[in-house]
């Protein structure tokens, strides 16, 4: 991350945990959680710190190991995500918002460990529509699934490319003028 502005919000990792705090799906940037060994430490301690709180009506914050971490529990999912201790909450708080919204509206409604196993790669895709290497590129649910799901924001799928729609055309004249050709 050399070169980045200073003062663009970094995201440390996202993490999804399941009721057990075991990992279902984790995305770390930073390089203070090099090895897995190291995060899956991490992983425990913050899960045995928030899993006797109570943030399923909305998210908590906390400070845990010099890192600000925003959660939330969706049935029996804990979505976590974290940056340094200076990092403004708000902006971590939209990131988590966005993350557990466009994993409900891929899920359809039905955001639980059994579902999520069964559609991991659309979730770690979300992962990666939100935040790419700590950097936050969108917020917007809606947007994030349409990404996902390669439709466009109105729910439609995406019309073919123009070399395939070209390639389309194109083979629609020629077999149209073997036609006319044929039939003089």
């Amino acid at each position: 991350m050399a070169g980045v502005d200073p003062t663009l919000p970094i995201v440390k990792n996202m993490l999804l945990l399941d009721s057990e705090g075991k990992r279902i799906a984790v995305k770390y940037y930073t390089p203070e959680w090099s090895t897995v060994a190291q995060q899956a430490s991490f992983e425990k301690a913050l899960w045995n710190k928030t899993s006797r709180t109570n943030a399923r009506a909305e998210a908590e914050i906390i400070m845990f190991d010099n890192v600000v971490v925003v959660y939330k529990y969706i049935g029996d999912l804990m979505f976590y995500v974290t940056g340094s201790q200076d990092e403004n909450e708000l902006v971590l708080y939209t990131v988590l918002q966005a993350f557990y919204e466009s994993v409900t509206i891929l899920l359809r409604q039905q955001v639980e460990k059994k579902t999520v196993l069964e559609n991991l790669d659309l979730v770690l895709l979300a992962i990666d529509e939100i935040v790419d290497g700590g950097i936050i590129l969108e917020t917007e649910p809606a947007v994030i699934a349409s990404r996902v799901t390669m439709r466009g924001a109105d729910g439609e799928a995406p019309a073919a490319p123009l070399t395939e729609q070209s390639f389309t055309k194109a083979f629609a004249s020629a077999k149209e003028h073997l036609a006319r050709s044929l039939l003089k």
